[in-house]
């Protein structure tokens, strides 16, 4: 740390660490710290006409949190959420795993350039242009159903959107890079001398990434969980465009808060989320045995 500093000032000067430290504190106070500050005053307070916001009714309560555990249906939302957003996680772990390690200990040269580029592309397009591509693909006259009645799959369409399986698939594919890469990023730094040696005295692949890879790749796989978690779990494009009245988003009952300038609600409604994000976050860490600084690094 201490040389980190001595070539930042050498680099910068005095006068230039100063300045990016007031940059950098001064973004993190009032675009994150601040607004998170007020958010959670809003949760504590009563939603009150605006002549009497200051008066002695407006005070402190629990009120806006005891609505969420006190009704059904906003209950049931909030946990199918989580546990969706879980899945979510889930699939996109299951399928970036293979996808890294073959392009951080396998590919190389052009194979490696294409496969990045095939993942990157994508994404030069708006997620809300992706999703939309997704609906296309799903709907009842979309190229999946129309695909499935051609081979005689099926005898007439079916409908994807019916329950949270079309969320969940384009929640896994927006978010796939957040995983790959700190999976990548990762297993790249892995010697490669030790899985040969592990194939040469007759390891399995499957022991040698439960002993070998999968230890060494624990922060990323924990970095990569936790980004895809909070992702899924605050989003508010994916249901809207690809769900259904019966997969209903928890973030969407916050917009509608929000929306219908229920702002002390949906302030509580966020908070809740928020704090289960954080505990997600901790969780992670703890399962993977992982560091604050070993994420850093």
């Amino acid at each position: 740390m201490r040389k980190l500093w001595q070539d930042a000032i050498r680099n910068f000067g005095g006068i230039g660490i100063v300045f990016i430290l007031l940059t950098v504190g001064s973004w993190l106070i009032f675009m994150i710290l601040l607004p998170q500050l007020i958010m959670l005053d809003f949760s504590f307070r009563p939603l009150l006409p605006l002549r009497k916001i200051g008066g002695p009714e407006d005070v402190y309560t629990l009120k806006n949190y005891i609505v969420l555990f006190t009704t059904p249906l906003h209950r049931a939302i909030f946990i199918k959420t989580i546990w969706s957003s879980i899945i979510v996680t889930t699939i996109a772990l299951t399928i970036c795993y293979p996808i890294a390690f073959y392009l951080a200990k396998v590919a190389r040269g052009a194979r490696f350039g294409w496969i990045l580029m095939g993942l990157i592309i994508p994404y030069w397009i708006n997620e809300l242009l992706r999703i939309f591509a997704w609906q296309l693909i799903l709907s009842d006259s979309g190229i999946l159903n129309q695909l499935l009645l051609f081979i005689g799959f099926i005898a007439e369409p079916l409908n994807f959107r019916a329950g949270n399986g079309a969320v969940i698939m384009g929640m896994a594919y927006a978010y796939i890079l957040f995983m790959v890469f700190p999976l990548y990023n990762a297993m790249e730094s892995l010697d490669r001398n030790q899985i040969d040696a592990a194939r040469d005295l007759g390891s399995s692949w499957l022991r040698i990434h439960r002993r070998i890879v999968i230890p060494h790749a624990k922060p990323g796989i924990a970095v990569g969980c936790i980004m895809v978690f909070m992702l899924s779990a605050g989003s508010i494009a994916a249901p809207q465009l690809l769900g259904s009245p019966s997969s209903f988003w928890f973030t969407q009952i916050i917009y509608t808060n929000f929306e219908t300038a229920n702002w002390n609600q949906g302030a509580a409604y966020a908070m809740v989320l928020a704090f289960l994000c954080l505990i997600f976050i901790f969780g992670m860490l703890r399962i993977f045995k992982v560091g604050l600084k070993e994420l850093a690094s």
